[in-house]
């Protein structure tokens, strides 16, 4: 119990404290949020990615073991989304925002400043978040693109949208410096470290913008359906694939608490912009960011536990 108090004290309070700041903030002083957006995508979130990477030691077997899992992983919640809409018979609109809301997860926003306060004193542990990000814009870029439009939009369009996502830059560039060996000089180091630093309070102020002015006019089955499938089922079917696979330590902490994480926005945008039920996806992202509160606390105590 001293440990779950620990988390929710030490973790999520202040994570949930710079969301409300930026909830406040927002509604006082009504933000430029593409500018937010643009800073972390195109800045923070590279630099972030960067540094972690340049200086974890990932060997190949914990690569390996992170990809299959997320495979696996992501595999299995699109069968579950899928298998549920058809069961509950949605039509393809409602489908589509369903399986987007209930697959995709806020890796970025809210998973990295998680893994960056669970993890303090182990970079493995951030850099195994950051691979995770990386693989769910992929996901959101291809599969919840794809999940929203018809099925005659072109390719290309997708593919460039990945090969343009700076976060992919920065990997590549850190596993080439790393790779050769480059040794980069203190007066540039150090701009990346407080840029870094200042990551995640940008992340979650930006993020309690983002929601600060969602309303949830009712809250339908499909939007509990969905929640519950986010914050409870995915982490299930996490644990048991880290279990079936045999990872343990602080990778299958970083696994599994990465399973845990609310819906992404990005199935709200994308709802938004093809109007797929948007109010169904922005009701979803509101009530798992707020629920996480619990749900990922008691993961990270679990995780503890059967990870140690």
């Amino acid at each position: 119990m001293s440990i779950f108090i620990d988390v929710l004290i030490n973790v999520i309070s202040p994570m949930f404290l710079l969301i409300l700041v930026g909830v406040v903030l927002h509604r006082k002083f009504n933000f430029n949020l593409q500018t937010f957006s643009n800073l972390l995508i195109y800045f923070l979130l590279p630099v972030v990615c960067f540094k972690n990477i340049y200086e974890a030691d990932i060997s190949k077997e914990t690569i390996s073991s992170v990809l299959l899992y997320l495979v696996i992983f992501n595999l299995l919640l699109i069968g579950g989304s899928i298998a549920i809409s058809r069961f509950y018979n949605f039509d393809k609109k409602l489908s589509s925002t369903f399986q987007n809301s209930s697959v995709l997860s806020n890796s970025a926003n809210f998973g990295l400043p998680v893994s960056s306060l669970v993890f303090a004193a182990n970079p493995l542990g951030l850099s195994i978040q950051i691979m995770i990000a990386i693989a769910q814009n992929i996901l959101t870029y291809t599969w919840g693109f794809y999940n929203s439009v018809s099925a005659s939009t072109k390719g290309k369009g997708v593919i460039k949208k990945i090969l343009k996502l700076p976060i992919l830059h920065a990997l590549v560039l850190a596993l080439l410096f790393r790779l050769f060996n480059i040794t980069i000089p203190k007066p540039i180091y150090g701009p990346l470290e407080t840029s870094a630093d200042a990551f995640v309070a940008v992340a979650l102020i930006t993020l309690g913008a983002q929601i600060a002015y969602i309303h949830i006019r009712s809250i339908s089955k499909l939007v509990i359906i969905s929640s519950l499938f986010r914050l409870i089922l995915s982490p299930v079917i996490g644990l048991l694939v880290i279990l079936s696979l045999g990872i343990d330590g602080t990778i299958a902490q970083a696994l599994f608490i990465s399973s845990s994480f609310p819906s992404n926005r990005s199935a709200s945008l994308l709802a938004l912009e093809y109007n797929n039920y948007p109010e169904v996806a922005s009701s979803v992202v509101v009530i798992t960011t707020l629920s996480s509160c619990f749900t990922v606390t008691i993961v990270i105590y679990l995780s503890q536990l059967v990870f140690p």
